[in-house]
């Protein structure tokens, strides 16, 4: 540069606000690229938080007791002491907050004002932390900080850009939907209680890339605390399960689903095998009567929680612990015995999509030599879904932007489609759909069947169809999910968890991704469908990589495809 630029326009922000660099690459520009009094568009920004108490998003971040009904009466699967002190993952928890029910959880705090950066004079990316004495408005346990932010554009904050969920938005009307910058949910190291109009103090503590938070009696300036390190996780446990994982464990209805299930296959001389990363299955199984219990933990971390959780629960000699592959399983490990009972959520950590969990059939498959006769698999099969559906705003992240606040982007569209084009047109992808409210258009479909009490077949699963359109609307794509049925009379869904609704919107199961094939045909608004009446569809399982391979097709009234 020939001169110091007196303008400085970035767009280096996350939904933390800092977790892209913004501090040291603004710190940079103010050190070598800028003149002493230039401006920054944007001007400022300013961090908000909202102390709250709330059971289901705590349950993303401890273990909570599980109950188990046996016959000889509750059993408590208790979590180790290291879990309990534990302060969590360090990286934030980035969600729409807008589709968490006011019903779950409890406000403590007024919206509260933490800190700004003014990003027109020198910034620094040093640590720091920032904190706001206030009164809570209502006694209860402080578990976790909402937080967002909002920047000004002007000197003058006249352009204000905000990412203020509903209840704390100036006017709720104008809420813009993103999903690029959302909210934070921010998990205390520990829970606190906190008691209406007695003073407290949230701590927000930032380094150069992360903000945490902390509450404090008094403020650190008095007490000279400052936690100026960053929480991370010291058991393990938030390592190998993601948060939505701590949830789903955590769902005492379907742990009791579980038990229900197995309470009809185990007997008292079963020998079981539990097949999923970091599973409670197999204490479940104990706890109801089996005579002998084999785990398979692939990896040494998850086998040091195992260990950890079998000892808080007394159980360090009952279930026995296999580290090794499936298919490298011998009948050693087994101490000579036939396994009877194959058991498996199924969950694995390297799962993205709904059909990756399928790796059960392949465990299955490999442990052949070591089932017995009449050996009972659970679940005992699963099957792949589908509705065809209209999202409210998710079909944004697919839509052309065209013509933007007065600059063509069609270039930028027509390249992004050119990529599309090349494969991810006929995939799907994994989004969490409670966080992205759709109606269903058409009935939920099997599409495939895959049956665990037999190895996995060589030739090809192969099914093709229509999916008819039940209900009006814009059709934006297909969800695809997994069911397994545990027992004949027991399944559990990963996708809808109650029948579609012609006026409300779909329940989605909150634990898990679903699949999203978006239509080609729905990406461009300028594209007139008329009035399409069935989704045709060719779907493929491909048992030498595991694959599942589709290609949806809108038809309209006349059998024009689109």
């Amino acid at each position: 540069m020939p001169c110091r630029a007196n303008i400085l326009i970035t767009e280096l922000f996350d939904t933390e606000l800092i977790g892209e660099g913004a501090l040291p690459s603004y710190e940079h520009a103010h050190r070598h690229l800028v003149q002493e009094n230039c401006e920054a568009v944007p001007h400022r920004a300013t961090v908000y938080a909202q102390l709250v108490e709330s059971k289901k998003m705590w349950s993303w971040n401890k273990l909570f007791p599980i109950r188990v009904q046996t016959k000889r009466g509750e059993q408590i699967i208790v979590p180790p002491s290291e879990l309990e002190r534990c302060p969590g993952a360090p990286s934030v928890c980035d969600i729409q907050l807008n589709q968490v029910s006011p019903t779950d959880f409890t406000v403590l705090s007024h919206v509260l004002p933490m800190f700004s950066v003014d990003f027109s004079k020198q910034v620094s990316s040093s640590a720091a932390c920032h904190s706001r004495q206030f009164d809570p408005v209502a006694s209860g346990q402080a578990q976790v900080v909402l937080s967002w932010w909002d920047i000004e554009m002007d000197p003058e904050g006249k352009i204000k850009c905000t990412m203020a969920p509903f209840w704390a938005h100036t006017d709720p009307l104008e809420l813009q939907w993103r999903d690029h910058w959302m909210q934070c949910v921010y998990f205390l190291p520990q829970e606190e209680p906190v008691t209406q109009g007695s003073a407290v103090c949230l701590v927000a503590h930032h380094d150069d890339y992360c903000v945490w938070y902390s509450l404090q009696r008094t403020s650190p300036e008095e007490n000279g605390r400052v936690h100026a390190l960053r929480p991370v996780c010291d058991c393990q446990a938030h390592l190998l399960w993601n948060r939505p994982r701590f949830g789903e464990i955590n769902d005492q209805e379907r742990t009791d689903q579980y038990v229900q299930a197995l309470r009809t296959v185990l007997k008292p001389d079963s020998v079981c095998l539990c097949v999923s990363d970091g599973s409670l299955l197999c204490m479940m199984v104990h706890h109801l009567g089996a005579e002998q219990v084999f785990t398979i933990e692939s990896s040494a971390a998850s086998h040091r929680l195992m260990k950890k959780i079998f000892k808080a629960n007394h159980l360090e000699d009952k279930i026995n612990v296999v580290e090794k592959r499936p298919e490298l399983l011998t009948s050693a490990d087994l101490e000579g015995k036939k396994v009877s009972v194959l058991l498996g959520e199924p969950f694995f950590t390297t799962s993205l999509l709904p059909w990756h969990n399928l790796y059960f059939w392949y465990v299955r498959t490999a442990v052949d030599q070591h089932l017995g006769p009449g050996v009972v698999v659970m679940p005992q099969a699963a099957s792949l879904h589908a509705v065809v559906v209209e999202f409210r705003d998710l079909w944004r992240v697919r839509s052309p932007c065209g013509d933007c606040e007065g600059f063509d982007v069609h270039i930028m569209d027509d390249m992004i489609q050119h990529a599309l084009d090349f494969r991810e047109n006929k995939e799907a992808e994994p989004h969490p759909l409670w966080e992205y409210p759709c109606r269903s258009l058409s009935e939920p479909q099997q599409i495939l069947t895959f049956d665990f009490q037999q190895p996995v077949p060589p030739q090809l699963l192969h099914a093709e169809g229509s999916i008819k359109l039940r209900r009006p609307g814009r059709s934006h794509g297909a969800v695809l999910w997994m069911e397994y049925h545990l027992t004949p009379d027991s399944t559990v869904s990963t996708g809808l968890l109650k029948p579609a609704d012609d006026k409300e919107d779909c329940c989605w199961n909150p634990h898990c991704k679903q699949a999203v094939y978006f239509f080609s045909t729905m990406v461009d608004p300028r594209v007139s469908l008329g009035s399409p009446q069935t989704v045709s569809y060719v779907v493929e399982f491909h048992p030498r990589t595991g694959d599942v391979t589709m290609d949806f097709t809108l038809s309209d009234a006349l059998g024009n495809e689109h």
